[in-house]
């Protein structure tokens, strides 16, 4: 092993340790008896390369990657174990619950309930009290509500989604605006920051919505995230939906930065 990659390890182990607060046991013990060179790429890589990066929190990179592990939702027990991590680095239980619920709109009903159940059983064993919280937007307000989220947030972009729908879905247009931005966006819990960061790091996982989110990175920047934060959350999709995941959403960054500057 070289200086320079015993640098890389030694920095993981340290970035890793941040989420696990745990001297005695690691997760990777397991994998590290079975295949050694895996746990140490995971070290190497996912933490010492990638996590201990500057550009986001420990905080924010831990709502990235539990909003892309559950949309995904093909990774519960890495999904739980940075449900600890998002706690050990500082990350509130309401934002966690919050971010799960955000996916509703992205990935769906079943991927959030799976991940509100990983939450719930990792509260419970680290002894975690997390007050259920009923925030709803009266009825007869939610489309005056979501209307103002989703200028905010979206801009001309979001609205033109809504009225392009008029003259086929005009109820999922509806729908759009009552249920995701005042219903879900208007909630507590997390800053539009922070949910419009949740956004992006699902749609960039799933791969499955190319126009969506362009119109959130664009949505990000409309809600005070600067473009630095957006390249270092892609670099984190990397590590855990994939090479070609990234590079797919830097491609979809690359338009939306063009369209700006011109």
């Amino acid at each position: 092993m070289t200086d320079n990659e015993e640098s890389r390890y030694t920095r993981g182990r340290r970035a890793l340790n941040q989420l696990e607060h745990d001297d005695d046991r690691s997760v990777l013990d397991n994998v590290a008896e079975f295949c050694p060179d895996m746990a140490r790429l995971v070290v190497e890589f996912g933490y010492g390369d990638v996590f201990a990066r500057p550009g986001l929190s420990a905080a924010d990179r831990q709502l990235v990657t539990i909003a892309a592990l559950g949309a995904l939702g093909n990774a519960p027990s890495q999904l739980r174990f940075h449900v600890g991590g998002a706690l050990n680095v500082g990350c509130k239980p309401e934002g966690i619950v919050e971010t799960f619920i955000h996916l509703t709109v992205y990935a769906g009903f079943p991927a959030a309930l799976n991940a509100i159940g990983i939450a719930r059983d990792v509260f419970a064993e680290k002894g975690v009290a997390v007050s259920p919280s009923e925030q709803r937007t009266s009825p007869r307000d939610r489309f005056d509500v979501g209307s103002v989220f989703l200028e905010r947030v979206d801009g001309h972009g979001g609205t033109d989604v809504v009225d392009g729908l008029a003259d086929i879905a005009p109820d999922l247009g509806r729908f759009i605006v009552e249920y995701s931005f005042g219903d879900v966006y208007s909630r507590s819990g997390l800053t539009l920051r922070e949910r419009e960061m949740v956004t992006v790091a699902a749609c960039s996982a799933l791969g499955t919505c190319v126009p969506q989110l362009g119109l959130h990175m664009q949505g990000f920047f409309n809600v005070g995230g600067t473009r630095d934060e957006l390249v270092e959350l892609l670099i984190q999709i990397a590590v855990y939906a994939g090479f070609p995941a990234s590079l797919n959403a830097l491609s979809q960054f690359r338009h939306v930065v063009l369209n700006i500057e011109h």
